[in-house]
């Protein structure tokens, strides 16, 4: 019911709206177009969007290309190399903070609309298939050509829509929206792209050589932004110290500084003593350092398809979330998902409270043993259990 009201009145907003909004003129055919890409969501979305930017650019090399990114997530991006701008939103919904007062979306939604229809697009990509929020951005700034993906929620403000189809990856759907839009034969998705500066490479290198010559590391990161995707801090200790013991690696515990408890708890468990780095790496840095290691092993979060990007081997632990649509990209001899038993996978549910975790234990119910054989997998190149999934 709620849906079907939140529909019902954003299709009254355009109809309403529509006869007191002007539009940008299309670009004459000597006149470079001017395109701006919508995405909010954190590192893995925008991580995810990478290869379609880079087709983009590929497919429309004169365009002035802008890219309308949260703050939290604009070193993501801040250096791509197709890019030509970037715009900083603080997306509503997208904070990962209390929420503000009700007319706050709409407020920013009038302010960044302005500041759109200053810049003169002629083309809007939103690509992220359920966000009528951004589609009605680009539909206020009076940007002519609006594309995103045919939801009833966004299909109001949209000029082209394009199927989301279900179980398909992120990536392969940013790629075909942007195929459709430029009518180009733009090739296959490639890499995820992130390029650490040449500061972060040389602080990581430092930091590294500090502890040690010729070492070699293991990276553990634990954390992400819901509780049901955590694995068990003695089940962590257990396979860095059974891996780094076997193969001589030096462990590195990662993550963001408010997950120091969780960091801490896996160290107090270990027989060796870790490298614990949460709270003190930039983005850059840490792409940086676990470009140097030898395996990355953590659960469903953005710094886990930021360690995919730099040609890492990883492990990743999933649960409620699909794999098959947000899992990493990238070879699947290289980049392994590791999954429970359960018969709900995936729910793609994040929101559950403190006191439901106990009835969701998707990801604490992945063993050691399936950690460590995806592990053992990565380290033998001739192993026949190296299929994408463990």
């Amino acid at each position: 019911m709620k849906a079907s009201l939140r529909r019902a009145l954003l299709r009254a907003v355009a109809q309403v709206s529509s006869p007191l909004l002007s539009q940008t003129r299309f670009p004459s055919h000597d006149e470079e177009p001017r395109i701006v890409v919508i995405r909010p969501g954190h590192i893995g979305d925008l991580l995810f969007t990478t290869p379609a930017i880079r087709a983009l650019r590929s497919a429309v090399p004169n365009a002035h290309i802008a890219y309308m990114v949260g703050p939290w997530a604009r070193d993501v991006i801040r250096d791509n190399l197709h890019l030509d701008e970037v715009i900083v939103c603080p997306f509503p919904g997208f904070t990962r903070g209390p929420k503000k007062h009700l007319l706050e979306p709409y407020v920013v939604l009038y302010n960044h609309a302005r500041s759109l229809r200053a810049k003169s697009f002629h083309m809007a990509l939103i690509l992220r298939f359920d966000h009528w929020w951004g589609a009605m951005l680009a539909y206020w700034a009076g940007i002519p050509q609006r594309a995103g993906y045919a939801v009833p929620e966004t299909n109001p403000f949209l000029t082209q829509a394009v199927p989301y189809v279900t179980g398909r990856h992120e990536v392969e759907q940013n790629m075909r929206l942007v195929a459709t839009v430029t009518d180009e034969d733009i090739g296959d998705a490639g890499l995820l792209e992130f390029r650490p500066r040449p500061e972060d490479v040389r602080s990581a290198l430092a930091y590294l050589g500090g502890n040690g010559p010729n070492r070699k590391y293991l990276c553990l990161h634990p954390g992400a932004g819901a509780q049901v995707k955590l694995w068990r801090p003695e089940a962590f200790a257990q396979v860095a110290d059974t891996i780094a013991k076997t193969h001589d690696l030096r462990v590195i515990i990662s993550g963001s500084s408010g997950e120091r408890s969780l960091a801490r708890a896996i160290a107090e468990r270990m027989d060796s003593k870790p490298l614990v780095i949460v709270g003190q790496t930039s983005l850059g840095e840490l792409a940086a350092i676990m470009g140097q290691c030898e395996l990355v092993i953590g659960v469903d979060s953005g710094p886990m398809h930021l360690a995919v990007s730099q040609g890492v081997p990883t492990v990743h632990l999933y649960g409620p979330v699909d794999h098959n649509t947000f899992g990493p990209w990238g070879d699947p001899n290289k980049h392994l998902v590791v999954l429970s038993d359960r018969d709900c996978l995936p729910c793609n549910r994040l929101d559950y409270a403190p006191r439901e975790l106990d009835a969701h234990p998707c990801v604490r119910s992945i063993t050691v043993a399936q950690v460590l054989r995806a592990a053992d997998s990565l380290f033998r190149p001739d192993s026949e259990t190296r299929r994408g999934m463990i």
